[in-house]
């Protein structure tokens, strides 16, 4: 559950570490943010050998989140961390980044996701 200031980690080799969120796409009266769901965030904390810097605003997609996902199958899907994946634009979600570090939810691909769920190490 991301929402409005929230924390994320940055799954990829951007130069990004650590970002806040401010705002989550989907309509006026969207809160939360989920698995899959894409996000406007700024970095506050960068790698100084990066290509993204400190004060950016950057979009990103949100690949794992501490509230749990529940699926169809009546599993329930969890993580230690909320992290997000940066991407070059909303209508082009082409990553930044070459590699994804960690495990991410079947959920980003199944949101059209492809290039990030095939960079990613483990597909929960």
């Amino acid at each position: 559950m991301i929402q409005l200031r929230s924390i994320l980690q940055i799954a990829d080799n951007s130069g990004a570490k650590r970002v806040r969120v401010i705002q989550v796409h989907g309509g006026s009266k969207k809160r939360f943010g989920y698995v899959g769901d894409i996000v406007t965030a700024s970095v506050i904390v960068s790698d100084a050998t990066g290509s993204i810097k400190k004060g950016e605003i950057v979009k990103a997609v949100v690949v794992r989140t501490r509230k749990e996902t529940r699926r169809n199958s009546g599993e329930y899907v969890r993580f230690d961390d909320n992290a997000a994946v940066i991407i070059e634009s909303r209508t082009n979600p082409i990553p930044v980044g070459t590699r994804v570090f960690g495990p991410i939810a079947r959920e980003v691909k199944n949101k059209g996701f492809n290039k990030i769920a095939s960079l990613a190490q483990e597909v929960l």
